[in-house]
């Protein structure tokens, strides 16, 4: 089969498709048929060696956590799931042909591979910094770097449980934020004063990474407010670093019934082949995305 592999750290360059051999569904696992993969920042992010612990890397590696597909092989201890069921979920090296998946549940009716792909890392990450940042209903939670696929599943999860969410993006992303029941606003100068017009910030998430935790701590009034997934230095400022995955399952289930009720839809700004995973990284790096990428495979 083809995959994408890496044997040293660094820039999009050292991304390869080569040759490998099929890998296997051990216990409690599942095999799929790849049809998409998910583009994840951290999927560049243990590319570039960053030191982010919950994903060990041993080189030479695989690349990708999300995929979308058909079972075609289950572990032993697996039930519930059968060859030729429609799935998506998490797993290892997803930018494959094949890949064994740890966390799954059956794709909802209606949405293709390509959409799917884009949901599993992004609902668990938006479910789990919502909940450690502390936002009730009735509050206001301030996303920075809203129009990725995070923060497209921030905006619309908060929606759903009655947080109200401004929301900071480029100038070609404010009708994409409204659209998804955000108040929206650009970054750049003097966005500090365009969100304080808006009304108060109770929390605030930082998803873009792009300097701004003093600011937010600022609008919030304490750090204890704010957690970030982007910015490494946050703690330094006392501010959370969120990066340890949560239940998956659980975030598939969530994602499922979200999907389902129409309370839930991402969408895919742009799909790649698996010779163009570098490029995807570039992409994704540039940040500025509407939605998600994915690698069809």
């Amino acid at each position: 089969m083809k995959k994408v592999s890496f044997a040293e750290f660094g820039g999009p360059g050292v991304l390869h498709l080569v040759d490998a051999e099929k890998p296997h569904a051990g216990p409690g696992r599942i095999r799929i048929a790849v049809r998409a993969a998910g583009v994840n920042p951290v999927d560049w992010r243990i590319r570039e060696g960053q030191k982010l612990g919950a994903h060990p890397v041993e080189l030479p590696s695989g690349v990708g956590l999300d995929a979308a597909g058909v079972v075609d092989e289950v572990g032993e201890d697996v039930e519930g799931v059968e060859v030729g069921d429609r799935v998506f979920g998490e797993g290892s090296s997803t930018y494959a042909e094949f890949a064994v998946l740890s966390a799954w549940a059956r794709m909802p009716e209606g949405l293709t591979f390509e959409e799917a792909a884009g949901y599993p890392s992004v609902v668990e990450t938006a479910l789990r910094v919502i909940r450690e940042v502390g936002v009730q209903p009735g509050q206001t939670l301030l996303v920075s770097g809203a129009s990725g696929g995070v923060g497209s599943a921030v905006l619309q999860i908060a929606r759903d449980r009655g947080i109200t969410v401004i929301g900071t993006a480029g100038a070609a992303n404010q009708d994409y934020l409204r659209s998804l029941g955000a108040l929206a606003t650009t970054y750049g100068e003097g966005w500090v004063e365009r969100v304080r017009r808006l009304g108060r910030v109770d929390a605030a998430l930082d998803l873009a990474g792009s300097g701004v935790i003093r600011e937010l701590i600022d609008l919030t009034g304490s750090p204890e407010k704010v957690v970030s997934i982007a910015d490494l230095g946050a703690p330094e400022l006392g501010v959370r670093f969120s990066g340890v995955a949560g239940s998956v399952p659980a975030a598939l289930a969530t994602a499922v019934d979200l999907i389902s009720r129409g309370k839930l839809h991402i969408p895919v700004e742009k799909s790649y082949t698996l010779a163009e995973a570098a490029a995807a990284h570039i992409d994704s790096q540039a940040g500025h995305s509407r939605g998600r990428r994915v690698i069809v495979v």
